[in-house]
């Protein structure tokens, strides 16, 4: 088995985290990272949170708000936190929502605990990976394939800005760990139905035919050295090399039933991701001396257009106050490209409309 270097110092970041947060009066039942801990590669990877809170909070908009503050100063305790916390969390849950299994189960499937209940996550990673395999996991994973095959990846785009040492290392590290892993991850996942904790786990367990040899040289590059090796240039002719082999592997789409309750998945994950973006966009609009940001400002269009198509799935499969909710939310999620001045703009808009941010963000729909 062939595995990349892991960072102890991620665990001892993680504690470091929920020590702001608390000092903030963000109180978590439970904190995860996207990703097991042998996905981690120092010192280029980022910690990608979700937070689990016991119930909603009053105001989402004030928990937003201290998140943001929270977040910042966790970047201020060290330079490398403009890399390593590169982003407030990714996702923000109850314990019901998991509980009454209405969170993507691919999603679930790579969470590692952070502070909280080890047992009780169990419980839920084991329920996620029992769950039948339905349309609701095919687009999950395709969407990670369409997002970077046929020419979609471009390593112009992994920002440097906030990274200050060995930048050859780390955009080797981003084609290995955002181009190559994730489509191995993805493929894996769609040609053996499986929903696989971490990209390693996928690229150790799933090697069919030449794929064997393409793994044992992509997790080696992936890990730190002080040897230069190829540079970034040769290693990104390799990977499309790579990817292309791995989608020879991979199955067309098949028609799937949806879940028996795929509509409430989607709607408290889509939520979930909704719930973090005033905090993101807050901090996006004032980082700390130093951090770069601009760039995640630009990814933010990506983030909004996949709420947008969710919740435009919703509106079609819902009905009564519940469609009416679903389609005023979906008008607060504008289309196009996202600069500080449109960020701006939708914290003006979500503020003049926070009651059905509020009632969206804290909805059980029927």
């Amino acid at each position: 088995m062939t595995t990349a270097r892991p960072v102890s110092s991620y665990a001892q970041l993680g504690v470091t985290y929920a020590e702001q947060l608390a000092a903030e009066g963000v109180a978590a039942s439970m904190l995860t990272h996207k990703w097991q801990a042998n996905d981690l590669i120092e010192p280029h990877s980022d910690m990608d949170i979700r937070v689990i809170l016991d119930q909603t909070p009053d105001s989402w908009w004030g928990w937003n708000e201290r998140l943001a503050t929270a977040h910042h100063r966790a970047v201020l305790l060290d330079p490398a936190h403009s890399r390593l916390l590169e982003h407030p969390p990714g996702f923000a849950f109850t314990v019901g929502d998991l509980d009454r299994n209405h969170v993507s189960p691919a999603e679930i499937s790579t969470w590692s605990l952070i502070t909280g209940n080890a047992a009780t996550l169990r419980r839920w990673k084991s329920r996620a990976q029992m769950m039948p395999w339905s349309r609701a996991d095919e687009r999950f994973y395709r969407g990670i394939l369409d997002a970077r095959v046929e020419g979609r990846y471009q390593l112009d785009r992994d920002s440097t800005d906030n990274v200050h040492h060995d930048l050859d290392g780390y955009r080797k590290h981003c084609i290995v760990w955002h181009y190559v892993a994730p489509c191995w991850f993805a493929s894996a996942a769609l040609a053996t139905r499986t929903r696989y904790p971490g990209k390693t786990a996928a690229i150790n367990q799933w090697q069919p035919g030449e794929l064997e040899s393409h793994a044992e040289e992509f997790l080696h590059l992936s890990a730190t050295t002080s040897d230069p090796g190829p540079s970034p240039t040769q290693v990104l002719r390799t990977a499309h090399i790579t990817v292309d082999a791995v989608l020879r592997h991979t199955p067309p789409p098949r028609p799937l039933p949806e879940a028996s309750e795929a509509a409430l998945a989607a709607w408290i994950t889509a939520a979930g991701m909704l719930r973090v973006r005033v905090a993101r966009w807050i901090y996006y609009l004032n980082p700390p001396p130093g951090t770069v940001t601009g760039y995640l400002i630009a990814r933010e269009e990506k983030e909004l257009r996949s709420a947008r198509n969710t919740l435009t799935r919703l509106a079609d499969r819902t009905s009564g106050d519940d469609a009416l909710l679903v389609k005023a939310m979906t008008a607060l999620l504008r289309p196009g490209p996202t600069t500080a001045c449109t960020l701006r703009d939708l914290l003006a808009l979500w503020s003049r409309h926070r009651s059905v941010v509020e009632d969206f963000l804290s909805a059980h729909p029927a």
